[in-house]
């Protein structure tokens, strides 16, 4: 059966990964986080002290990108790619609640965009590929065979990542994750450059009461009649 490319787009803490991972292990496809990405750039900024609670050195980070290398290698114990950044594994680094605040903000700079979208493109250059992310179907791969919208309500995206980051250890509180997810979304929506807008042929996706099986086994379905079409 011929590789497609499946694009999938949405809000923060939608469950794009999660589900991105499953249909990538079970297709035999590459996965690609493209947020993982966004995060790492974010990482390198905090790192340099170009972005903190009370400054953001936009153009410090601009000059330093030539030095940013990205990569994925794959975990067999974990069953998914970790994110590693100029060869250091920085997979649980950036999952933080202070990246996750600072994150917004640096996918806004074009020059920050620009280079992310030009290695994700050549990422999916052979098919085969599922990646997610919030310009995928709009800017990185327009032309992907299958398009997907992913939403759910903000206290239910909120609730999720909550649980998420108590499970890790992590000292936060409901209202701060809310706050960070309602914040990330009107950044992610308003900003100039590729906003988080769904894409008009995808296919959208309200998962608030879906289980994790649900979502997976009806996204696997348009997977299977997409991959017929194109037979």
């Amino acid at each position: 059966m011929k590789q497609i490319t499946i694009a999938i787009d949405g809000f923060s803490s939608t469950g794009k990964s999660t589900v991105a991972k499953q249909l990538a292990k079970h297709l035999g496809y590459i996965y690609v986080d493209s947020g993982a990405m966004y995060r790492a750039v974010t990482w390198f900024a905090m790192q340099n002290q170009f972005i903190g609670a009370s400054y953001f050195h936009i153009q410090d980070l601009i000059d330093h990108l030539d030095q940013i290398s990205i990569n994925f290698k794959f975990n067999p114990e974990l069953g998914f790619a970790e994110v590693y950044l100029n060869g250091n594994n920085i997979e649980k680094d950036i999952r933080t609640m202070e990246v996750s605040s600072f994150v917004s903000p640096v996918a806004e700079i074009s020059e920050v965009r620009k280079l992310l979208v030009k290695q994700q493109q050549k990422m999916g250059e052979s098919k085969g590929i599922v990646m997610d992310g919030r310009d995928i179907g709009t800017v990185v791969f327009p032309d992907a065979e299958l398009k997907l919208f992913m939403t759910a309500s903000a206290e239910t995206r909120a609730n999720r990542r909550f649980q998420e980051l108590i499970s890790r250890g992590d000292e936060v509180n409901f209202e701060q994750v809310l706050h960070n997810v309602q914040e990330r979304d009107f950044i992610d929506s308003n900003r100039k450059d590729s906003p988080l807008v769904k894409a008009n042929d995808a296919i959208e996706i309200d998962n608030s009461n879906l289980s994790l099986e649900e979502q997976f086994n009806k996204i696997l379905q348009l997977v299977e009649n997409k991959q017929k079409e194109y037979k």
